[in-house]
């Protein structure tokens, strides 16, 4: 799942960041409110975690704007301000949660569960491809009811292609959404990581769900994608 931190402390926005990599989401951190409501407008994220004290553009007014076209987006305001009426205000204008500085990592983490599992039908939380089941909030996958254990990037790869079942995707679009970088010629990191989920996942079995589409990129789907040499990555 991925999360963005609207966040202009960069020393408390990494430390948060790197909390939640550990637990296998992909984040990214707007120092400032406008850059956070354009981010928050381009990518589907999961949840954003809010500050108040924004330059730019203050949190209220990012809250506020968001509501507008981001409706069903899991919003955490995180802030030093503790006052009753802030709290009343931010939950007024559509703010799912509320948590004041200074904080602890294991309650914001159990928050952003909470939340995550409130937010998502069954239908979202839980992927499922044929006989391949990957629970998002549990980060637990299975294959034919066997337990199949991935690496975080491995989790975000399978994540990733599976909510992108029977499309094509190029190696510049799993760079940019699992590891949030931009595409490089040069490296085989996408390549050598989808050999290691065929490994896992469909060496064992007799129907392969990975697919190498030539000149493309991949395709995860119960049924092996026709070619077209027409398509250039």
């Amino acid at each position: 799942m991925r999360i963005l931190i609207a966040e202009d402390d960069s020393a408390l926005a990494s430390f948060v960041k790197k909390g939640l990599e550990a637990e296998y989401y992909a984040v990214d951190i707007s120092p400032n409110g406008e850059h956070a409501r354009a981010m928050a407008a381009e990518f589907d994220y999961d949840l954003l975690i809010l500050d108040l004290g924004l330059p730019l553009l203050d949190g209220i007014t990012v809250l506020r704007s968001l509501r507008d076209y981001r409706p069903r987006m899991p919003i955490l305001v995180l802030t030093a301000r503790n006052r009753i009426e802030d709290r009343v205000q931010c939950l007024d204008l559509g703010a799912d949660d509320y948590l004041t500085k200074p904080f602890s990592f294991v309650e914001l983490a159990a928050r952003i569960r909470a939340l995550l599992r409130r937010s998502n039908l069954p239908a979202a939380s839980t992927l499922t491809v044929a006989d391949l089941k990957l629970d998002r909030i549990e980060r637990r996958v299975e294959r034919g009811g066997r337990r199949i254990d991935l690496t975080s990037k491995e989790f975000a790869l399978l994540e990733y292609m599976m909510r992108n079942v029977g499309r094509r995707v190029t190696r510049a679009m799993i760079i940019e959404h699992v590891w949030n970088l931009s595409f490089d010629t040069s490296t085989n990191i996408v390549d050598v990581y989808v050999n290691y989920l065929r490994r896992k996942m469909d060496k064992d079995f007799s129907s392969p769900l990975i697919h190498t589409v030539r000149g493309v990129g991949y395709e995860l789907s119960n049924r092996p994608p026709a070619q077209s040499p027409q398509f250039h990555i």
